[in-house]
């Protein structure tokens, strides 16, 4: 039984065809399907029918989709999540479009997580027999997947057990207020495959969005994309730089509604026996923007 992956991530957009520009023009992303105010896209290299969601109406987060290995899985996560006192509830086939059977969990943190195990999978652009590189046609940053979300929580204690406990996610590095027992929990990363992190969250509002990721090949490809977001003009926040958290390379910039996105390439792998990593307060501008060791204050207070 185990979770595998981020599987989709819904997000609230002010103009949808302003963001269009943003999630299609500038980072390659190719409208899959339409509803009425909604676009569902996926990028290149993902196999499931879809990875992002547009709705309009507003900015943040509506939920976050985990796909689970096997269908069985389901039951037990909701008993788990039942136990650990958080609300469940079912959701079927045909509530999300492509996406089948599956659970809905609201974490103590306000946030909202579907787990499910059947998706339509559409197949890369690539294909599976003799597969290119990559896809000729790709369009503006041309990114491949998406990678992994951050959330805030009031009480990231709670979340960090309820992802624990529950859905058997593993912390890889965290940040407290000093080392030992005494030191208060302000951020956790969190792996269920064998990235860096799969979510990470940080001590702060509940039910607020900081930002959801994607993944890129190297550095090489960073740079190309704040090239990109330059011809663009998008928004960027930080970056390009190096997280000491994870130690990936990064450009954090702004899709058109002020949700915060992220480009992300290289970290290292993890594995059931890898060791927690701990990052005190006093080191987490070092933690966040390596080579800076600077934290601006947007970086910390615009969530969405």
């Amino acid at each position: 039984m185990s979770v595998m992956r981020l599987g989709y991530v819904h997000t609230r957009v002010t103009d949808l065809a302003e963001s269009l520009k943003h999630y299609h023009e500038t980072l390659g992303m190719q409208v899959v399907a339409e509803e009425p105010g909604k676009v569902f896209l996926k990028a290149w290299d993902e196999y499931d029918h879809h990875s992002v969601v547009l709705e309009e109406g507003g900015v943040g987060l509506v939920k976050l989709g985990y796909k689970v290995e096997r269908s069985a899985d389901l039951e037990d996560y909701e008993k788990r999540a039942q136990q650990f006192g958080v609300l469940t509830e079912r959701m079927s086939k045909g509530d999300n479009l492509a996406v089948g059977d599956g659970v809905r969990l609201v974490l103590p943190s306000d946030h909202v997580v579907e787990l499910y195990a059947d998706v339509e999978q559409t197949g890369t652009a690539t294909g599976v027999l003799n597969p290119e590189a990559w896809p000729r046609d790709l369009v503006g940053v041309g990114v491949p997947r998406i990678d992994h979300t951050l959330i805030t929580a009031e009480d990231p204690v709670a979340v960090e057990r309820f992802f624990s406990e529950v859905l058997d996610f593993r912390a890889s590095e965290r940040v407290v207020t000093e080392p030992g027992e005494d030191g208060d929990l302000l951020g956790s990363w969190m792996f269920c495959s064998n990235t860096p992190h799969d979510i990470a969250f940080i001590k702060g509002p509940n039910g607020k969005l900081h930002h959801f990721a994607y993944q890129l090949a190297d550095w090489s490809e960073i740079l190309r994309a704040g090239d990109l977001f330059a011809m663009d003009d998008v928004s960027v926040d930080v970056g390009p730089t190096r997280h000491g958290i994870t130690r990936g390379t990064t450009i954090y910039f702004f899709d058109p509604s002020g949700n915060r996105n992220e480009v992300f390439a290289g970290g290292y792998m993890t594995f059931p026996d890898f060791p927690t990593i701990t990052w005190t307060a006093d080191e987490l501008a070092k933690g966040i923007f390596y080579i800076g060791r600077e934290l601006n204050e947007r970086f910390t207070s615009v969530l969405t």
